[in-house]
């Protein structure tokens, strides 16, 4: 199709919610919780000039992380979302966006998990990849960072050794927050060391600290050749924060206080509060409102990182088309999502090499569900087989 298809509607005719669970390759340890799996809402809107667009919501830990689960999102899609958006026209994205607004409060990823199918389906209709409706791709690749999160220095150090051989990733972020500071400090020196000059480290504490703790924290961490420290106290504890930012040479980064333009916005005003943003398509509410927060950090004079809520591939595809379009990511991405799972539920899986990522290329976000992977680990499943074995 053309642009010519836009002189016709593409309305809305179903909405499709499924959570998948996909195992990871080895415990994820976050400050509050392990994960052993990582679960996710795949969307599917047909529409209908018989086109479709895929989008996902991901959520990191449950409930445990934050006020969204797949439970919740995909509740919210289903109950809410999909009777106010049936019957529209899927050409008016800005509109649909405002009607969900509506419609539902907060929920940042479970519109983010429709607004990129809306997004992918237009794309698709016109012929041309998401970051063409964002201003088009500057970067063919992305640098992405790697997680070592078993909470075990030795293993985290072959780990990244592993990656390091393998021209993989070269920056690596540590999961701490669970331990005692000192012991925390202790196992990102360690680690740190064994990596010298080959790559960068950086950690993330994921609120796990107070203000006293991270003072301490910061100054450890700094010392032992960490760059970069997210989200060391509270997501609303904003003074706390610009008090870290303003006190040490360590970049910190801003995560869960972004919880969309408004967030942003407010952390921009606290002094700033942060040097560095992490933005990320899900907890910014969508693909539209992440560009927002991008907008805001950039006019701020803050710097950039793509964050990431574990997304499957088609997630990680998603980001990949809006930050393919921003001019300077200077502290690269965590695009990693779908190397973290133990299978891929892509039909072709994104290209990592030379420390990069591709941008997928091809019509919409550019990437396709593998339909059999997706009906393995569907939770449902057990469910659909057993109304298909009563036929």
């Amino acid at each position: 199709m053309t642009a010519t298809a836009l002189s016709h509607p593409a309305r809305i005719e179903m909405i499709e919610t499924i959570i998948v669970d996909v195992p990871t390759i080895r415990g994820h340890v976050l400050s509050m919780t392990t994960m052993q799996s990582q679960s996710v809402v795949l969307v599917r809107i047909r529409f209908s000039d018989g086109s479709e667009g895929l989008g996902e919501g991901a959520s990191i830990g449950g409930l445990s992380y934050g006020p969204e689960s797949v439970e919740s999102i995909k509740l919210a899609i289903d109950s809410y979302i999909t009777p106010a958006l049936t019957g529209e026209d899927g050409n008016r994205i800005a509109a649909l966006r405002a009607l969900m607004d509506k419609t539902v409060r907060g929920n940042p990823i479970a519109r983010a998990g429709v607004e990129t199918a809306l997004w992918d389906g237009l794309a698709r209709r016109l012929g041309v990849p998401v970051s063409a409706l964002f201003g088009g791709a500057i970067h063919e690749r992305l640098p992405v960072a790697w997680t070592l999160a078993s909470g075990n220095s030795a293993t985290d150090i072959a780990e990244a050794e592993r990656m390091l051989d393998e021209r993989r990733h070269r920056d690596f972020k540590l999961k701490i927050g669970k331990r005692a500071v000192r012991d925390d400090i202790a196992h990102v020196a360690a680690i740190a060391k064994a990596i010298g000059e080959r790559g960068t480290v950086r950690v993330d504490v994921n609120q796990a600290w107070s203000l006293q703790d991270a003072r301490w924290g910061l100054k450890g961490l700094q010392d032992a050749g960490c760059i970069l420290v997210e989200q060391p106290v509270g997501r609303d504890e904003l003074s706390a924060l610009r008090k870290l930012t303003d006190g040490y040479e360590i970049a910190v980064m801003a995560d869960e206080a972004l919880q969309g333009p408004g967030d942003a916005m407010r952390v921009a005003m606290a002094g700033p509060a942060a040097d560095v943003y992490a933005v990320k398509v899900c907890q910014s509410g969508g693909l539209a409102p992440a560009r927002d927060v991008i907008s805001i950090a950039s006019a701020a004079g803050i710097e950039l990182y793509g964050g990431t809520m574990l997304e499957s591939g088609l997630g990680t595809a998603a980001a990949l088309q809006l930050f393919a379009t921003v001019p300077v990511l200077q502290w690269g991405t965590e695009f990693f999502g779908p190397l973290l799972l133990t299978e891929d539920i892509l039909a072709e899986p994104l290209h990592y090499q030379d420390f990069t990522v591709a941008i997928p290329q091809g019509p919409g976000i550019g990437v396709a569900l593998d339909a059999d992977k997706v009906a393995f680990y569907r939770r449902d499943r057990t469910r659909i087989q057993t109304a298909i074995a009563g036929q």
